[in-house]
């Protein structure tokens, strides 16, 4: 599980729309990885909305901001289209990347047990270390929070 100070977890993974992001490729500019369970959830739009009127705060301060889910590319894209989100939105299916963030976790609700992603949020500088982590992420006022983070960096 990776910590502050260590190089974040680099990762090629397909986007909204067309192509792939590489995280290394992105260097000097810092980037916010946002971590969220499911698209188009009550919690995980609220948390993308919040991050999308920030946006141009943060493009301001040169920081670039991600979603990343293992939500399909097509739910991604019905996700972008019905709540207009601005930031790109990383399809990780497979899993390696939330696993290598160690936000793929063991959870539990109304007495079932199941693997899903823990709302997790990394503000990596440009220099590809990881300079804040939030986990377990209450979605109001979180936005706000990794921006002010972002502009101390």
């Amino acid at each position: 599980m990776p910590q502050i100070s260590d190089i974040a977890p680099d990762f090629i993974l397909p986007r909204d729309g067309s192509g792939e992001i590489q995280l290394s490729a992105l260097r000097p500019a810092p980037v916010v990885l946002f971590f969220y369970p499911r698209d188009d959830t009550a919690g995980c739009t609220k948390e993308a909305r919040a991050f999308t009127a920030l946006l141009p705060e943060f493009q301001a301060a040169g920081v670039t901001v991600l979603g990343i889910s293992k939500d399909s590319i097509s739910k991604h894209i019905k996700f972008r289209d019905k709540h207009d989100l601005g930031m790109p939105l990383l399809s990780d299916e497979a899993s390696e990347t939330c696993e290598a963030y160690g936000v793929w976790k063991q959870k539990s609700m109304y007495g079932k047990t199941f693997f899903g992603i823990e709302r997790s949020t990394f503000l990596i500088g440009g220099d590809g270390r990881i300079a804040q982590v939030w986990r377990k992420v209450k979605v109001p006022g979180h936005a706000e929070q990794v921006l002010e983070a972002a502009k101390a960096l």
